[in-house]
């Protein structure tokens, strides 16, 4: 009988000279839905025809498209200004698209800042399974394609529309009115107590797109999502009046988010929240607002806007 050493050793050179090529696309497909996300686009898919067949014969692999942790992992940089340029969009757009193609209908999740109103319309077209939407700071995204989204993602029940200021008022009562599983909104917007903060990386034709009117939009919101759980208005120029409709139409909010909003005062807030019975969160605005860490980065080493994303599916 073998010993646990002689097995050990059988082992390790069956490991050695094991072919990958005979493994079968099934086994392949196993294995990739252990990668995390950037080995998956960044190395499965452009390793060899024959993975990338393997990894598309299950569209499951692509449900979730969550670039945040990349954009969190920001640093001390000038690049982030790149972030706003037409060729940094058109790369963002093109894993939109790609994913939403290769999840063939399976597509949940979406985290992405930057993208278009084409390519987020094109993905919502093809995937009416999409439960999470996170499209932040995406200057070109407007009401258009809200209703897109509107139209064929009834399953939506997180949404971040922060500083998409093309966004309007509008587009809330839509989204309202579309998404009756909706449970967590994210309205956030720049930090406009100090717009220097962000000279020299935001264009500034941007920074004053930043809505002027929060009290339309929190009424909105109150009159059109009942059912909210999650509320974020972080820098929202809303006032007493707004914040006021908040607890008399979002009964079962249970986070309400207020940070930096400086045009609202103590007594008030105290007031919203005493009639949310539900609430078990309350950030309210600080007296201190720290400076906005958003145009300090840098993607480090996963170069997110490598030319393979130019185009809309993978040249192998």
């Amino acid at each position: 009988m073998a010993t646990g050493e002689e097995v050990g050793m059988v082992a390790r050179a069956l490991e050695e000279v094991r072919d990958w090529s005979d493994m079968t696309p099934v086994c392949l497909a196993e294995t990739f839905s252990r990668l995390p996300l950037e080995d998956l686009w960044r190395c499965v898919m452009a390793c060899c025809r024959s993975w990338r067949d393997a990894a598309l014969s299950r569209p499951g692999l692509f449900a979730a498209l969550d670039l945040e942790p990349v954009f969190g992992e920001s640093i001390p940089g000038a690049e982030a200004a790149a972030w706003w340029t037409p060729a940094f969009q058109r790369r963002i757009d093109a894993m939109l698209r790609s994913a939403a193609t290769f999840a063939a209908g399976e597509l949940c999740e979406v985290r992405v800042r930057h993208c278009s109103d084409d390519a987020l319309a094109f993905a919502a077209e093809r995937s009416p399974r999409l439960s999470i939407l996170s499209i932040r700071t995406s200057s070109s995204v407007t009401d258009l394609s809200m209703l897109t989204v509107g139209a064929c993602c009834p399953m939506l029940t997180e949404l971040d529309i922060s500083n998409c200021y093309e966004v309007s008022y509008k587009s809330l009562e839509m989204i309202g009115q579309s998404f009756q599983n909706l449970r967590v909104l994210k309205r956030n917007i720049f930090n406009w107590i100090d717009p220097t903060e962000h000279a020299g990386v935001v264009p500034e034709d941007y920074l004053r797109e930043c809505p002027q009117d929060g009290d339309r939009e929190a009424i909105t919101i109150s009159n059109f999502m009942p059912k909210l759980k999650h509320l974020e208005l972080r820098f929202s120029k809303l006032t007493a009046v707004g914040l006021k409709s908040i607890p008399e139409g979002c009964k079962e909010l249970e986070v309400l988010d207020l940070f930096g909003c400086a045009n609202l005062t103590s007594r008030g807030i105290d007031q919203a929240a005493a009639n949310l019975k539900n609430l078990e969160t309350l950030v309210k605005p600080k007296i201190y607002i720290p400076r906005s860490s958003f145009h300090m980065g840098r993607y480090g080493h996963w170069q997110l806007y490598d030319e393979r994303f130019q185009t809309n599916v993978f040249q192998i």
